[in-house]
């Protein structure tokens, strides 16, 4: 392993999945840097790791196809299979050709000690030699993926996540702007906070804490530094957090507080603790306060026991609302769950038709939402080469190319359909204002 003796380390890491495993990989690969390893493409790694998602079943395909592909591509690599498939379903993953090491979510946080042991650098206990290793767009991202939580204690019915990210974890206060820190100190212009329920961050603390005094002490670091908040269950975000938002210029307007479903019935079935009415309240008050602010939400379609009229109570939500963009998913069961167990199961074709009419009113969202940005000025970063700008408010807005990414501009939109774009005058923003 590592090629010629005494050469350095060749890895590949492949995610799939949300942010939270997107902030684990960048972990993963700080550390092995710190340690002298280098990246490398898939066929001429020494070794391969695949961080792993088990929210549908069509993840569940991609990581097994990503696995048999490390073998047929590169038979003498370790490949290692982590994340939330192969906490779920080691044995069916170490089956599969090759013989996948499997490293259980309980474990990953020791990943790098096994592939590279000694000379540790645990990411967010100091600057550390792991500062000058990692530089904005160089694991495929501009913005910098901070996992400050883990772990969920809630109980809704459809999701295995619980079983394989185990109770919530909260980092430390100190360590998460340590983090940020690093990030600042490495040139990058934005941080992504992301938990598997970020909300709950800091009730396990000693004395706990919230979300609410993370988001303040992250306003006062010294940096330019913004921050995005990212997936926040709707009953975690009570008005001083908006009002902090909304008022700082550390943050970027961008909400996005996951729905899964219009009809209370259909919240109780999925044990969701909160009503369509106190999701709208919070909505309303995110659109109140910030009129340019994106909004994201989840929706499943098809979930067992849903009946035409709590579809349609969803589409008519949607199409009334101030969302700007929808994630749609058609149930998919997953064993061990409580869901997998409910009668009434809605049939494929069906819930696939309610997929198509809840993307279709999301899209004309979006578009409404785009429309009404024409002719405003926001603050974004470059990517792809300077060709697109991705914007505070969670737009990707083509502009003719700067040369390069990861550049802090501002854009003012001139199309919504399709989406385009200018560079205003002043470039290259210097402060950290996202007004």
């Amino acid at each position: 392993m590592g090629g010629e003796k005494g050469a350095a380390l060749r890895y590949a890491v492949t995610t799939f999945g949300c942010r939270v495993n997107q902030a684990d990989s960048l972990r993963l690969e700080l550390q092995l840097r710190a340690r002298g390893a280098t990246p490398a493409p898939v066929a001429d790694a020494d070794v391969v790791v695949v961080n792993s998602c088990s929210v549908t079943a069509a993840a569940d395909q991609g990581v097994r196809q990503a696995l048999r592909r490390a073998a047929r591509e590169n038979p003498d690599a370790r490949v290692v299979a982590t994340g939330c498939y192969a906490t779920r379903a080691g044995q069916e993953i170490a089956a599969l050709p090759g013989a996948p090491e499997v490293v259980s979510n309980d474990d990953k946080e020791t990943l790098a000690d096994r592939l590279l042991p000694g000379a540790a650098e645990r990411f967010g206990d100091g600057p550390g030699p792991c500062g000058a290793l990692i530089t904005p767009g160089s694991v495929g991202r501009v913005a910098f993926m901070l996992r400050v939580q883990t772990g969920c204690d809630e109980t809704c019915s459809y999701c295995i996540i619980p079983s394989t990210r185990g109770r919530g974890r909260s980092l430390g206060q100190r360590h998460v702007l340590a983090a940020v820190d690093l990030a600042a100190r490495s040139g990058f212009h934005e941080v992504v906070l992301n938990g598997v329920h970020l909300g709950s961050w800091g009730r396990d603390l000693a004395p706990p804490s919230s979300l609410t005094a993370l988001l303040r002490a992250i306003d006062a670091h010294p940096s330019e530094v913004t921050c995005r908040i990212s997936s926040l269950e709707p009953m975690d975000c009570p008005a001083e957090l908006v009002d902090l938002v909304a008022s700082s210029g550390r943050f970027a307007p961008h909400f996005h507080l996951p729905l899964q479903h219009a009809s209370d019935r259909m919240l109780r079935r999925m044990r969701r603790p909160y009503t369509l009415d106190g999701y709208r309240r919070v909505v309303d008050r995110v659109r109140d306060r910030m009129p340019h602010a994106g909004i994201g939400a989840d929706l499943i379609a098809g979930f067992p026991g849903e009946r035409d009229e709590d579809a349609r109570q969803t589409v008519d939500y949607v199409a009334a609302s101030p969302l700007t963009y929808l994630h749609v998913f058609p149930y998919s069961p997953r064993e061990g769950t409580e869901a997998s167990r409910l009668p009434d199961r809605v049939p494929g074709p069906v819930a696939r038709s309610r997929a198509r009419a809840l993307r279709d009113a999301g899209a004309a969202c979006s578009r409404r939402f785009r429309e009404g940005q024409v002719g405003a000025v926001r603050t974004g970063l470059t990517l792809d080469g300077g060709a697109v700008v991705a914007t505070d408010n969670y737009l990707k807005v083509p502009v003719p190319p700067t040369g390069g990414a990861n550049q802090r501009v501002r854009v003012r939109i001139t199309g919504a359909d399709p989406l385009a774009g200018v560079l205003a005058p002043d470039v290259r923003v210097a402060d950290r204002s996202l007004a």
